[in-house]
């Protein structure tokens, strides 16, 4: 697009989290700053190259999901720097961890949106080109709004890089601003070539095993390398074994322990349970593939999808979304997680067929739990 003159001033990559997007997108905002770019990519000698790199480039602005009210991306501009140079394949939640905001939410506010107007109407530096490179729009909300006139009508040769994970939650009126272009996740043997890069001395059975887990997530397999208990696997099916048993009591610690956590990990948790439901079912209905699951994760799905059919996985998938949906619209959690808890409980032990109690909204008739509970 650069090359023939179609390079549009708004472009949004979109994909799921781990694919690429981040670095993507600043190889092409060094390729558009650089003075010196060859066919194929950025000269890396010039001043500009040189700045772009250690992303202190002017005319290199960066845009992400802060903590407070008004907080803006400058107050975090050391700390993005550091975690970029260690990997550029995190999350948010590790993100917002890594400010020290943990039990909060990410957000872009007003300030950070005025900012940018500001910022984006001064001349440019070093050359004629300014890039904006905005990590997760999603995080804007209606503040969004503020942007539209400049993202519709920017200065001369100012370009917005959107990179976002779930379009559909970023304002219509911004997508229809943008170019679309879809980043799909890494297949096994592109995880496992830069895992190679990264790991020199590993036997290709680990690299092998690490690149199958990711699931075309970078970050998941680096993690996979590195070791890191995932403690949200471990509290996931806990929270699975509380609600397969008759227990009121069981269901209100659950709900008070996962009420504590705060609200990125709270979405983290609920991430990770929609991966485990997806990767059960899939494990059941085709246990030729390859399995993602491991350890006790993998034992868990196993004897979890003998108890349950397609249909009420489903359902338990959709009450995942939904408490997602609230938590991110600052729903009481504790109420949020004891209802959760009861309707998981009903769907693991209903006797009704599940489209018909999906469909007419009546109450499924609770069986007995048996005597065994999930391992």
């Amino acid at each position: 697009m650069v090359q023939q003159g179609r390079m549009p001033h708004a472009l949004m990559l979109h994909g799921p989290p781990g694919s690429g997007k981040r670095t993507l997108a600043l190889a092409l905002a060094q390729y558009l700053l650089c003075h010196n770019p060859t066919p194929c990519d950025a000269c890396g000698q010039c001043s500009s190259c040189r700045h772009a790199a250690r992303m202190e480039h002017p005319d290199l602005h960066f845009s992400y999901p802060t903590v407070g009210t008004n907080a803006v991306s400058e107050h975090f501009l050391k700390e993005w720097r550091t975690t970029m140079e260690k990997s550029p394949y995190f999350d948010a939640f590790e993100w917002i961890k890594t400010i020290g905001k943990d039990n909060n939410q990410g957000n872009i506010t007003k300030e950070e949106c005025v900012g940018i107007v500001r910022k984006l109407s001064l001349k440019a530096f070093l050359g004629q080109r300014k890039v904006l490179v905005m990590w997760l729009p999603e995080y804007l909300g209606k503040e969004g709004n503020r942007l539209l006139k400049l993202i519709e009508d920017p200065p001369l040769h100012t370009y917005f890089i959107l990179l976002a994970e779930n379009p559909e939650r970023v304002l219509p009126t911004i997508l229809s601003r943008c170019q679309m272009v879809r980043v799909g996740p890494l297949s096994d043997d592109e995880v496992a070539a830069g895992l190679r890069r990264l790991y020199p001395e590993l036997d290709n059975g680990q690299v092998y095993v690490a690149a199958v887990l990711a699931n075309g997530n970078m970050q998941t397999a680096l993690q996979a390398l590195d070791n890191h208990d995932n403690r949200f696997a471990t509290l996931f099916i806990d929270w699975l074994r509380a609600c397969h048993l008759s227990n009121a009591v069981g269901w209100v610690n659950m709900a008070e322990q996962l009420a504590e956590l705060g609200r990125e990990p709270q979405k983290y948790l609920l991430s990770y349970g929609l991966y485990f439901l997806r990767e059960a079912l899939v494990h059941h209905l085709a246990p030729a593939l390859p399995v993602r699951l491991q350890g006790q994760e993998l034992v868990t799905a196993q004897k979890f999808m003998a108890r349950l059919d397609v249909h009420r996985v489903g359902l338990m998938a959709d009450l995942l979304s939904q408490s997602y949906y609230h938590i991110e619209r600052n729903a009481n959690a504790k109420a949020l997680f004891l209802y959760a808890s009861i309707q998981l409980h009903r769907f693991m032990h209903s006797r009704e067929e599940a489209p018909r109690y999906a469909t007419t909204g009546k109450a499924a008739n609770i069986a007995a739990p048996s005597a065994s509970a999930i391992p």
